[in-house]
């Protein structure tokens, strides 16, 4: 059982009247909150080079943004200022910051980003700004004051700043202050601005995919033109007399564009390209492949006695369904066909963050190298504690 439950949350109310609609408070929907983790130990992440941190200051009105990784004295030089830090991915590297993420699974595996935490002092906070994608704000510890205005998009104006997104003019309508356990969901383009109302304030942001129109354009395009034929060009054998041959005729149009779009409608391609793409972890210098690999006697084993696998919180898992009981699993960019016993695991691992192994369902020699290989890309790990 996640060590995070909702207690008085519906689910699908909110998909139906909030997600993507309008923000929502929700004081404390928690059967038992508790702050997953110590502002020490946000800290010590952000001075750890792999790890994607920023520490913004402010002073005399103005704000500055710092790129970790931060020294480890660089806290105790702030001042009296209020500065607010924040670290990306904390899932990736704290299991119980990875829990958070399990109420939340309403809402399809292949839609979340991260968890963000951010830290911030008395007056802290990021300035008015707005997302491009879905948010709750979780509030650890502490206490945090939202302001929330309305919606933005690219014409909105902004301050003439080099580092941060911050709204030129922002006229809040509505106000809250959040105590440990509440939670603020804030829907795409919509003006927020958070600033810290105590010491020690520490927010959870648990941020959802959204790719642009023009990032799946731009990579599923790429794909294309690896896989297209230099000698797969034009014709027009129907060619008929026109009377100026300076015109680009409409029926010559529309056999281009019928052209261009009879490959970029290719389904089954687009959706395993998409698979991939969408699966493909962020850049990180983190090796997590074992010191020592996994042979498929171990592997054997380890179903034999039951064991269980632990799916990597930096690793992205997803399956789409195929025929004949078949499923393709992507983990991490990479695509994997399965059928039968191994497509019934690919299904289980894209569910749970643990899966109990049995002889009877995980034996097969298929379900075997699929572990095998997961394993050892370090994309799954041994419950050591089980």
């Amino acid at each position: 059982m996640s060590a995070f439950t909702f207690r008085n949350f519906d689910r699908a109310a909110f998909l139906r009247d909030y997600w993507q609609k309008r923000p929502l408070l929700i004081r404390n929907p928690w059967t038992q909150w508790r702050n997953p983790l110590e502002p020490d130990e946000l800290a010590g992440l952000a001075c750890e080079p792999v790890i994607e941190s920023r520490l913004v200051s402010e002073s005399a009105g103005q704000r500055t943004l710092e790129h970790g990784p931060l020294p480890e004295d660089r806290f105790a030089t702030l001042g009296a200022d209020p500065w607010t830090l924040l670290v990306q991915s904390v899932d990736h590297h704290v299991a119980d910051v990875a829990a958070l993420l399990d109420p939340f699974r309403f809402i399809p595996n292949w839609r979340v980003d991260d968890v963000m935490v951010s830290y911030a002092v008395n007056g802290g906070g990021v300035g008015p700004h707005f997302d491009h994608y879905d948010v709750f704000l979780i509030q650890g510890l502490g206490q945090r004051r939202w302001r929330i205005g309305g919606r933005c998009d690219e014409q909105t104006p902004l301050e003439p700043h080099d580092d941060l997104r911050l709204l030129a003019e922002f006229s809040p309508s509505e106000e809250w202050v959040l105590a440990p356990g509440d939670m603020l969901y804030v829907p795409p383009g919509i003006a927020h601005d958070g600033v810290a109302v105590s010491d020690d304030c520490m927010t959870y942001s648990i941020g959802f995919r959204a790719p642009s129109r023009a990032d799946l354009i731009a990579d599923w395009s790429e794909e294309l033109l690896d896989r297209l034929e230099e000698d797969d060009r034009y014709t027009d054998p129907a060619l008929r007399m026109q009377d100026n041959p300076g015109e680009i005729t409409a029926d010559a149009l529309d056999r281009l564009q019928a052209m261009m779009a009879q490959a970029l409608l290719d389904k089954p391609g687009f959706a395993n390209w998409f698979g991939r793409f969408n699966t493909s972890p962020k850049p990180s210098d983190i090796d997590w492949k074992p010191e020592q690999p996994v042979d498929a006697a171990m592997v054997r084993r380890l179903v034999t006695e039951h064991g269980t696998l632990l799916r990597n919180p930096a690793s992205r898992f997803a399956f789409i369904e195929g025929v004949s009981d078949m499923v393709t699993l992507f983990v991490d960019g990479e695509a994997n066909v399965c059928a039968g016993d191994s497509a019934s695991l690919a299904r289980q691992l894209c569910a749970h963050g643990a899966v109990a192994l049995s002889a009877g369902s995980h034996g097969t020699a298929e379900c075997v190298a699929l572990i095998q290989q997961l394993l050892n890309a370090g994309c799954l790990a041994l419950d050591e504690e089980n």
